[in-house]
């Protein structure tokens, strides 16, 4: 099939490659690059890299909305548009320009988890599967109808960069199959019941909130990492936390119970075991390894 891909993170990538290998895709619809860094280097997107390394043409629009871009769009005369995690709203315009529309990978099991930030959600949520739904884009927040699911399994220990890692792989996976037969997939509306929305992470909720229960805090640590990772403060030093577990120890909120060989940070029903850490300015590491260097006050608070 003739294609045009819009995508913008790693996520992407794998989709991206697998239909590159499989498809024609004429173009490429993706982030404008970011300044950053001393130097004013321009930092290009995964999926543009990608598009770049196998000579395919790059768009970075900042927007689809006007009427130029739109024609464009449809100038390509592509059978069909590849959407995964782009970040841009599609206009109708946009969404009717080819004779299969735009078809979306989204990181969850349509209706659940619509919105910005699935994976993180259905980990911090606790929810025991995840998957992506292959599904037409449609003016609403991913309401479209769906042509295909897949599912993984989400465990006690699994982290979200970890469930991105499969979802990614699954999505490429998905949607090679309803491409490589796309008439034969019959597009089925969504069920209203059980619909929520997975709203974008803030880093404003990334602070430990010791105050609330241990298996909450477990939970929203492994959502978070490795991005943009959950953290407490001491002594006006941000301290990144990547592992932790339950254990049952108690003491008043916030309060550091041992700080030996293992540190322990009393919550609401037990204490949070941390596992592994990053010091501001440091590297990720073991919690053995940071307290053979760095001191904490036992009974003295985290914020």
């Amino acid at each position: 099939m003739k294609i045009v891909f819009m995508g913008t993170p790693d996520f992407a990538v794998p989709a991206l490659e697998r239909l590159i290998k499989e498809h024609d895709v004429v173009c490429v619809y993706t982030r404008e690059p970011k300044i950053c860094g001393r130097g004013n280097k321009l930092n290009k997107t995964p999926v543009h890299l990608v598009a770049e390394a196998n000579g395919i043409e790059v768009r970075t629009p900042k927007t689809l909305r006007n009427a130029e871009a739109q024609k464009e769009f449809a100038g390509l005369k592509a059978d069909v548009a590849v959407v995964a995690a782009y970040g841009l709203i599609l206009p109708l315009p946009v969404l009717e320009a080819y004779p299969f529309g735009c078809l979306n990978l989204h990181a969850s099991l349509l209706p659940r988890w619509r919105g910005a930030a699935p994976i993180q959600r259905a980990v911090e949520a606790g929810d025991k599967k995840s998957g992506v739904t292959i599904m037409q884009v449609a003016e609403g927040l991913d309401t479209g109808a769906m042509l295909l699911k897949g599912e993984v399994e989400v465990t006690a220990s699994t982290t979200g960069g970890e469930l991105h890692d499969k979802l990614a792989l699954l999505g490429a996976d998905l949607i090679s199959r309803v491409l490589s037969d796309i008439k034969t997939f019959v597009p089925q509306p969504q069920p209203q019941e059980g619909a929520c929305y997975a709203a974008k992470v803030d880093k404003a909720e990334c602070k430990l909130d010791f105050n609330q229960k241990t298996e909450v805090l477990c939970r929203k640590i492994r959502a978070f990492n490795p991005y943009p990772a959950m953290f407490f403060e001491y002594n006006g030093e941000r301290f990144k936390v990547l592992e932790a577990h339950k254990v049952e120890a108690y003491g008043p909120a916030g309060s550091i119970l041992k700080a030996g060989k293992e540190l322990l940070i009393a919550c609401a029903d037990g204490a949070l075991d941390i596992r592994l850490i990053q010091r501001q300015g440091k590297k990720l590491m073991a919690i053995g390894e940071l307290l053979r260097g760095f001191h904490f006050v036992e009974n003295s608070k985290v914020g």
